[in-house]
């Protein structure tokens, strides 16, 4: 048997009485047409895999919650790293029910584990809860989530058991689609793929489980049976949601239940206060925040971890990810934000690009074509016209000329600028780093500046004008005398 890779699994301190999580994430997804891990795929702007230990962390701690993982599985690991739970390697992807026994040493000292799919992202934590209480309160040996989705086929159909002449919430058998004979089609409700068990007679019983069937594998569900035999009770929980457990196995639904996803995420912020205007045009990933007030306007992009705050205003085809922008911020059209702040007040754009790490102070501006990267602007400064700055250090009130650029990079290695307090840099300045411009001095237009500035001093970088009067027309003569 594999062992779980955490510390917390290894050290054997499980106790009987708790609960865990495990994550059935070990396929490959063929039908995607890809070598990317199935559960790697992303809507909503994370892994389909993220989504459903996000759930699972609203219901228990990391450390029980077990992602069983084969395919590519030291990509699924890293992709998952951040999130604190344990990995258990299927080294051979032989079925579902291959997969808890690869996850017995993980989870046996558990009294109860609950199984969710990798691949079914929409599945909620208010769920999870209700199928763990369920299972517990009735003391079953098995519980199945079950759905009645508006079209069933593909799905294994559940019957359930008549008791006294009315439907029980035992289960009697799971019949898959192939295996369909005259009215049993007509069954709507479907086997929705999350099961809670509990563990000890889980254990004493999957050893029995047979490869039988056309895919050689063993399936969980055929534990409906054995348990079943065993004189164990294995009931039936219907989902309050159908589309709460809707899959994906084709780019089709990936693209469907992206959709789902961030329609409701539009909602959610529209119900907490922001404005969106025309939110089916928007893209908004799911663990992105947004103040009250704040307007949307159509067609931006917010990606990942980025937050926004009150009273701001994003105007169309700005793109802003993973970035924190503040309180009363301006955002006009067009503009590309990445990995950066932005605080209170300050107006970007249009078509100004932060690049990561850049920091934009309160009640600064940044306009139109200004590319900063890994620059700091204080409070109130301005660099509004075709700039970039990189590798900067700007103060407060600074005012920053057009077309001015810091050049950071010799080749081989990056210099930086800095640009103290209340300094003005004329338009067109080339700044060549390692570089000082001091506090209150003035750098004039067109300037090459390749030594520090000290405060309060005018530094000057260019050729003296040189003016030859009657020239142009002495040229245009010699030309046409040459027949020129």
């Amino acid at each position: 048997m594999a062992k779980p890779t955490s510390k917390s699994a290894k050290s054997g301190k499980n106790k009987p009485g708790r609960f865990a999580i495990a994550i059935l994430a070990a396929g490959k997804g063929t039908r995607l047409k890809s070598r990317r891990p199935k559960v790697l795929h992303e809507i909503a702007g994370k892994p389909l895999l993220a989504h459903v230990v996000a759930a699972a962390r609203e219901v228990v701690p990391p450390q029980n919650i077990f992602a069983i993982v084969g395919y590519e599985a030291e990509r699924v690991r890293e992709a998952l790293a951040s999130t604190g739970i344990n990995f258990v390697l299927q080294r051979e992807q032989r079925g579902t029910g291959h997969a808890l026994m690869e996850a017995r040493n993980a989870l046996k000292n558990f009294k109860t584990v609950l199984v969710l799919s990798g691949d079914v992202p929409l599945i909620g934590a208010k769920t999870i809860k209700r199928v763990r209480d369920f299972h517990r309160a009735h003391r079953a040996a098995m519980t199945i989530l079950t759905a009645e989705p508006s079209d069933p086929t593909g799905y294994g159909r559940i019957f359930r058991k008549q008791v006294k002449g009315k439907v029980s919430n035992e289960v009697e058998r799971i019949v898959e689609q192939k295996s369909l004979r005259g009215t049993e089609g007509e069954q709507r409700e479907v086997n929705a793929g999350m099961y809670a068990f509990a563990t000890k007679p889980l254990y004493a019983h999957i050893g029995k489980l047979k490869t039988d069937n056309a895919h050689h594998e063993y399936y969980l569900t055929d534990m409906v049976a054995l348990l079943g035999k065993a004189g164990e009770k294995v009931l039936a929980l219907r989902a309050s949601d159908s589309s709460e457990v809707f899959g994906v196995n084709t780019r089709i639904e990936l693209a469907e239940l992206d959709a789902r996803l961030r329609d409701q995420k539009a909602r959610e912020l529209m119900l907490a206060g922001t404005t969106i205007f025309r939110p089916q045009t928007c893209d908004i990933d799911a663990d992105v925040e947004v103040g009250p007030d704040t307007v949307i306007e159509p067609f931006v992009q917010l990606i990942g971890k980025t937050k926004i705050g009150a009273d701001c205003r994003i105007r169309s085809y700005s793109v802003i990810t993973n970035c924190e922008i503040g309180d009363g911020v301006l955002i006009r059209p067009g503009c590309i934000l990445e990995d950066s702040v932005v605080r209170n007040g300050a107006q970007l754009g249009p078509y100004s690009h932060l690049r990561p790490g850049s920091d934009i102070g309160e009640g600064a501006h940044v306009g139109n074509f200004v590319e900063t990267k890994k620059a700091r602007l204080g409070k109130g400064s301005k660099a509004n016209h075709l700039t970039y700055l990189g590798d900067a250090e700007i103060g407060e009130g600074v005012n920053v000329g057009a077309g001015t650029i810091t050049c950071n990079y010799d080749g081989v290695n990056k210099h930086g600028t800095t640009i103290e307090d209340g300094a003005f840099i004329g338009s067109d300045a080339t700044l060549v780093a390692p570089i000082r411009i001091g506090k209150g001095a003035y750098v004039g237009a067109g300037s090459c500046i390749t030594e520090d500035v000290p405060a309060d001093a005018l530094a000057l970088g260019r050729g003296r004008q040189v003016t030859k009067e009657g020239w142009a027309s002495e040229r245009r003569a010699k030309l046409d005398k040459a027949g020129k």
